[in-house]
């Protein structure tokens, strides 16, 4: 009778860690949808407001870096809001980065997260393309200026970036924030780094904004500039929070 006992205690036991293994990987495979569909809304709308009627990049000057500032902006402020709570609305392997050199992330779901970032990015770069009948988008893909050297641009994507993931430290992983209005924080700093990075870099701050209209249109122009530049600032802003600027963490 107890062998009978123990065995079913057992199987019980089992079935139990079987039950907790698939919610676990549930909720990886959970918030690796969010960013995917964050990052595809991103890169979808990024790409179709720089190239709808084939109007080159800021071709028409202010007006249009205006435009194109908001739209980014605007974009990140509802996706990061409506993504806040499920996987933080990172939505930019950069922000995974600086989550990650900071132990605020597993390996293993950062490893998600920017895979289904780099997903959500293809997959707006091709939707944007086949929504303008197959036409170029190439407007629509961040490239250095004729006057910006590769280190410039490294410079430029590097620095914007490091204001971007300080915007997010700042607010979302800030508890005494609150993090409520963090998503619209973090809008405001892609449009203001769009305002000032745009004409010489595109001002990705993303190295998925980047990847997926490249990937789509098939042309890879400065790859180190955008996925070096946000990569470093991410994480050097990130280091900064976490040992400087945040309460520490017990």
């Amino acid at each position: 009778m107890a062998r009978t006992v123990s065995g079913t205690n057992s199987i019980r036991a089992q079935a139990t860690a079987q039950d907790q293994s698939r919610a676990v990987l549930f909720e990886h495979l959970r918030q690796g949808c969010a960013e995917l569909v964050g990052t595809f809304a991103l890169i979808y709308v990024g790409v179709l407001v720089l190239t709808a009627g084939g109007a080159a990049l800021f071709a028409s000057g202010f007006k249009d870096l205006v435009a194109v500032a908001l739209a980014h902006g605007f974009i990140i402020a509802v996706m990061v809001s409506a993504t806040m709570n499920i996987s933080g609305g990172q939505l930019n392997p950069a922000v995974t980065a600086g989550l990650l050199a900071t132990g605020r992330i597993s390996p293993l779901q950062a490893g998600i997260n920017v895979l289904a970032q780099l997903l959500g990015g293809v997959l707006g770069g091709l939707l944007a393309k086949a929504s303008i009948g197959g036409a170029s988008i190439a407007a629509g893909i961040p490239s250095l200026s004729s006057r910006v050297s590769v280190g410039q641009g490294l410079l430029v994507e590097g620095v914007l970036t490091f204001f971007l993931v300080s915007a997010v430290f700042g607010t979302v992983i800030d508890d005494r924030f609150g993090g409520r209005m963090g998503g619209l924080a973090i809008g405001l700093s892609v449009a203001l780094g769009v305002l000032a990075g745009g004409p010489l870099t595109g001002a990705a701050m993303n190295p998925a904004r980047w990847f997926g209209p490249a990937l789509a249109q098939g042309t890879y122009p400065n790859p180190l500039v955008f996925i070096l530049g946000p990569l470093v600032g991410g994480v050097l802003a990130g280091l900064l929070w976490h040992y400087v600027l945040l309460p520490r963490r017990r």
